[in-house]
């Protein structure tokens, strides 16, 4: 009987990449990968600890693991593993903690640690359970960034890219699969080949060039990247109509004191760019508040200039700091009473936002990759991230169809499929 085996991540979209191609490495070798812990001989948890909370969620997903399957060997790597790996290996059922720098040959380590026999991977392999509609492709790694509050790119390391060629072979393979939207992953993916003297702009223009898939997509990418050149691909439709760009303050003196390369003018001008030369652009963004020394104007200068800049999603963050980080040792820590409060007043902000820009595409048709059906109702994502809710009785999934936007609903757009 083959291994079977149960992945998962918490935290980033790259540590989703990681996991779903250590799914496809996994089944290429024979083993099965289950949908389920309670089903696994072999659990394997992607960790984040990006925050306290993300941090104790992980522990919470190992011990969710050996609860559903005491008999399972449990293995922990990721951001988690990397920051605290005496206290990875003492959850219940670990045997094996891989850190970051491990995960490149997490497989091949597995393999090592329960003694399997080296095998060559089969050609053809099916797309494995649990995978998204949309593919997402890791394309860099680590950050050179120097952000006060940010423990990531101690965990990860410094900035590092993959060979173009690999980048377009994984993402030929994702399309011969089937998928119909790629996602550009990585830490700080504005510095994809920057060591070899490339640039982002270089690899999208030859993923355009050399694939037919019907969507790309970056994921996060600092506002002071986004440059003439690659704002310039925006052309291609095949390009999806949204970015998110991190704000994390709209107050200067806190983007100083979190080492952020840009005042809050800046950053608006480059968004005002960028919304100037591709209609109907969403723009998502990051969020925190209570940050060492954030005063009661301070924070009110940021939630204004976020209520202004009419965000199509704000995710909010409560400070959290991380040992290790500078932000963690300053002065002036704001209570988490505080915290609390400039949470709800962001968040309150963030869904006024959202709902204002949804309200822009009422009554137009737009084209919808169905992701999956929840309570009888289907869900996918316009190019420029709107979720749109409709009822069919089809199976949708992965599955690009237009459908006419009706109604702002708390949990994104009703509509109907035309």
């Amino acid at each position: 009987m083959s291994l079977r085996v149960y992945l998962t991540a918490l935290g980033c979209k790259l540590n989703q990449s990681e996991v779903e191609s250590w799914a496809r490495r996994l089944a290429a070798l024979g083993c099965e990968v289950v949908e389920s812990p309670a089903d696994a001989d072999l659990c394997i948890v992607n960790t984040c600890t990006v925050t306290h909370v993300a941090a104790r969620k992980s522990r919470q997903r190992v011990r969710r693991c050996t609860h559903a399957n005491p008999q399972a060997r449990v293995v922990v790597t990721g951001c988690f593993a990397e920051i605290n790996p005496a206290e990875a290996a003492q959850l219940p059922g670990v045997g094996l903690v891989l850190g970051t720098a491990g995960k490149e040959w997490l497989v091949e380590n597995v393999g090592e640690w329960l003694g399997l026999p080296r095998t060559e991977m089969r050609a053809g392999v099916q797309r494995v359970p649990s995978m998204h509609t949309r593919a997402f492709v890791k394309i860099q790694d680590g950050c050179d960034n120097a952000c006060t509050y940010c423990i990531v790119r101690v965990a990860r390391g410094r900035q590092r890219s993959r060979q173009m060629h690999a980048v377009l072979d994984e993402i030929l393979a994702r399309e011969a699969e089937g998928y119909q939207e790629i996602v550009l992953t990585g830490v700080h993916i504005g510095a994809y080949g920057r060591e070899r003297g490339e640039t982002l702009a270089d690899l999208v223009r030859e993923i355009l060039a050399d694939t037919q898939f019907p969507r790309l997509r970056l994921s996060s990418i600092e506002a002071w990247d986004l440059s003439s050149d690659l704002i310039g691909l925006w052309e291609n439709s095949r390009l999806c109509r949204h970015l998110h760009l991190p704000l994390q303050s709209g107050c200067d003196a806190t983007l100083e004191r979190m080492n952020r390369r840009y005042t809050v003018a800046q950053y608006r001008d480059l968004v005002s760019s960028a919304r100037a030369t591709i209609p109907d652009l969403a723009v998502t963004t990051d969020v925190i508040v209570g940050f060492p020394g954030e005063s009661e104007q301070q924070f009110a200068t940021s939630a204004e200039f976020a209520a202004r800049m009419d965000f199509a999603r704000i995710h909010v963050f409560p400070f959290s700091p991380r040992p290790g980080t500078a932000a963690a040792a300053m002065p002036d820590q704001v209570s988490p009473q505080t915290k609390k409060a400039r949470v709800e007043h962001m968040c309150a902000i963030a869904r006024q936002s959202a709902r204002k820009f949804q309200r822009c595409f009422i009554g137009r048709t737009m084209d919808v990759l169905w992701e999956n059906q929840k309570a009888g109702q289907w869900n996918g994502l316009t190019d420029n991230y709107i979720r749109v809710w409709v009822t069919s009785s089809q199976n949708l999934a992965n599955h690009m169809l237009p459908a006419r936007l009706l109604e702002v609903t708390d949990h994104g757009v009703r509509g109907e499929l035309v």
